[in-house]
């Protein structure tokens, strides 16, 4: 007797591969579609032509197709029809939720970009509030191919609820290359940060593991998507701790099919100067106290001279006289207005010119506005201008603060003390702003200086990554860049590690210029096994008292070892054990035991790379100074002396922050390996 021929399509799994390779070839029609634009009608000129170019350039750049990157990663099946109380979609509709928008050739949808209304349920969608799904449908992928789903009811009150086995495995999948993103992941809490308004300011405390990094990044992505108008005219900046970090999290955005966010640390953005010197820690403390904005504000208008002469403007036969008193009161208008000093500056000829009118009307003239801007720029005037409201150049200025010992005590006398200013002057002076040794909290100073002259350009959308080892200086700079939008800052307080690291979020905000930010908490850890944060844990009343401990949600606890160590050759003995693991692996040292780690495993004969390289299937180990390994995430680590992470910081608190951040960075496993004594505080 014949078996009846199988139909693929009655296999639920079949079913989801024929609509992932319908969705494949929708979204390459997509892509063709922009291709094929012909704009030579369109552009009116070859500006216009040179935008269209760039905007369908990019177009296609965001309709790539990434093989090995899932194009939905979830389904919803709605309940009610449109019109029925909370419901979205229609009755027997279903929804795929993917990283972008897919539509078919008559335009109707096959994947919903995660990002859209109706996609909210996703993440947001529970048994208490099931917000009229029926099922959530989560896939599960090796590589691009998509081999597993895993159902849940919502709306079935006899289906107990059960943490997702496909969750876990994301989660937990091993770390090679680049951060990724976490859209098939986000947890409720992590998305109510996500979707956020634009006009608010966020600032997100998380531990580690808590995702906070991702969550800042995929609130970009998701403003981007609300508010795309509004910031592609303002702009959107990511800041970062340093470029290794920047490169590890750069592929997350464009992955979400967001391209033009700009990326840069703090240093990028006030690199005025070329920075060659670097501070003693007491110098940069003070350096990057918010006092010194008043300090350079008082330098700074110290320069306007009260005028003591009037000023004879001279305009055929006729001579049109200005005297002090009424210039004084010019200039006194301009000071109280409290603009800038460079926009006042430019206002002030305006103001003679305008007094020289007010003259040639009452002798009976009719001067217009031409002959306004013409005695603005008689000699007369600019020479005025020049003596009471002289030019100042911003590096010139912190250069002499920092030079000039009385200078620096006339401005600030009230507001630094003696041994404040005998830290931060220069022993020896430079002569020019060109040979001076800038360091880069000076270049902090000479941004601050450069916005009092002249205000500096602000975006729609900042996010503050690793803020809490900002300076209130260094926030200020930051703030500067968003006066007029948003921000999202991320941090954790426990992982601070300068000496003039953030006590409070709520003072951070207030220099931030957003002191009405809200302030969040995440606490559920979603990276760190917990063996390793319950060990790590054990310094949080040491060096940020009061503050929640990351209670791990990983089912898997994940592998941790503390050993003795004789030498360089049993820490690589160590990483080559877990080398045989599939994943990256990191061997985080002290940064003065970096070279000698580096020549025992170079004559092991293994491969290791620099933070922030990209880490390959061939070469998975990366060695990691300490003082780099904030942010970054491996799925082994090995951690060399813990003490001698600690002696590496100018004092025992920055130390154990430290090490926190460096015992905090595993994903699957961690071997501390040591010949010193373990710090005290690890102790239980």
């Amino acid at each position: 007797m014949s078996t009846p021929a199988h139909d693929p399509l009655d296999d639920p799994l079949a079913r989801e591969r024929a609509h992932l390779a319908a969705s494949r070839a929708a979204l390459r029609a997509m892509r063709e579609d922009v291709e094929a634009l012909d704009i030579r009608d369109v552009a009116a000129n070859w500006v216009n032509a040179q935008v269209l170019t760039r905007q369908i350039d990019e177009r296609i750049k965001a309709l790539a197709d990434l093989s090995d990157t899932p194009l939905f990663f979830g389904r919803l099946d709605y309940l009610h029809a449109p019109g029925a109380e909370q419901a979205e979609g229609a009755e027997g509709e279903r929804f795929y939720i993917g990283r972008r928008h897919v539509h078919d050739a008559d335009g109707d949808p096959m994947v919903i970009d995660w990002r859209a209304p109706v996609s909210q349920p996703f993440y947001r969608a529970s048994k208490k509030d099931p917000m009229d799904v029926g099922l959530r449908r989560r896939f599960g992928y090796t590589g691009g191919d998509l081999t597993a789903y895993e159902d849940e009811h919502l709306s079935d009150p006899a289906e107990a609820a059960a943490t997702s086995k496909l969750l876990q495995r994301e989660i937990e999948r091993p770390r090679v290359g680049p951060m990724r993103d976490i859209v098939a992941t986000i947890q409720p809490e992590q998305d109510e940060i996500v979707r956020s308004g634009l006009s608010g300011t966020v600032c997100v405390q998380g531990g580690p593991g808590t995702g906070k990094t991702a969550v800042g990044l995929h609130r970009v992505a998701y403003l981007l998507y609300a508010h795309r108008e509004r910031l592609a005219r303002t702009g959107t900046l990511v800041i970062g701790p340093n470029r290794s970090f920047l490169n590890y999290i750069e592929q997350v955005l464009p992955a979400l099919g967001e391209l033009t966010v700009r990326q840069a640390t703090v240093d990028d953005l006030v690199a005025h100067v070329e920075v060659r010197g670097t501070d003693e820690a007491a110098a940069a403390l003070v350096k990057g106290d918010a006092r010194m904005a008043e300090v350079l504000r008082r330098a700074l208008y110290a320069h306007v001279t009260p005028p003591t002469e009037p000023v004879v403007v001279v305009r055929g036969s006729r001579r049109w006289r200005i005297p002090a008193y009424e210039l004084e009161e010019i200039v006194g208008e301009l000071l109280a207005r409290d603009i800038r000093y460079g926009a006042a500056r430019e206002a002030l000829p305006q103001r003679i010119a305008h007094a020289v009118l007010v003259r040639m009307e009452q002798a009976g003239e009719a001067p217009d506005d031409r002959v306004q801007d013409a005695v603005a720029r008689n000699s007369a005037v600019k020479a005025a201008v020049k003596e009471i409201w002289p030019a100042v150049d911003p590096a010139k200025l912190v250069l002499r603060l920092l030079s000039d010992a009385e200078f620096l005590a006339e401005h600030a006398a009230g507001i630094l003390d003696e041994d404040e200013r005998k830290t931060i002057l220069w022993a020896r002076p430079a002569r020019s702003v060109k040979s001076a040794k800038w360091s880069a909290a000076d270049a902090v100073l000479i941004d601050e200086a450069a916005d009092l002259i002249q205000r500096t350009h602000s975006l729609g959308h900042v996010v503050l990554d690793e803020a809490q080892d900002l300076s209130p200086m260094q926030y200020r700079a930051v703030g500067r860049r968003c006066t007029t939008g948003s921000a999202t800052v991320l941090g954790d307080l426990a992982q601070g590690t300068t000496p003039w690291a953030t006590r409070s979020w709520a003072e951070a905000l207030a220099h931030l210029g957003k002191p009405e930010g809200a302030v969040e908490e995440l606490t559920a850890g979603f990276r760190v096994p917990t063996d390793v944060i319950a060990y790590a844990s054990r310094l949080l009343p040491h060096i940020a008292p009061g503050l929640t401990p990351v209670a791990s949600v990983r089912e898997n606890p994940g592998f941790f070892e503390v050993r003795t160590a004789t030498g360089a050759a049993d820490v690589v003995d160590a990483c080559a054990r877990l080398l045989r693991n599939e994943g990256s692996t990191g061997l985080i040292a002290a940064d003065a035991r970096i070279p000698a780690l580096a020549e025992a495993l170079t004559a092991a004969g293994i491969s290791y790379l620099a933070p922030g390289e990209e880490t390959t299937r061939e070469t998975r180990l990366t060695l990691v100074p300490a003082s780099l390994a904030k942010g970054l995430e491996y799925d082994y680590v090995v951690l060399d002396e813990p003490q001698a992470v600690v002696d590496g910081e100018p004092d025992e608190r920055t130390g154990l922050r430290r090490l926190y951040v460096a015992l905090t960075r595993a994903v699957s496993g961690l071997i501390v390996a040591h010949a010193a004594p373990l710090p005290p505080q690890l102790a239980e």
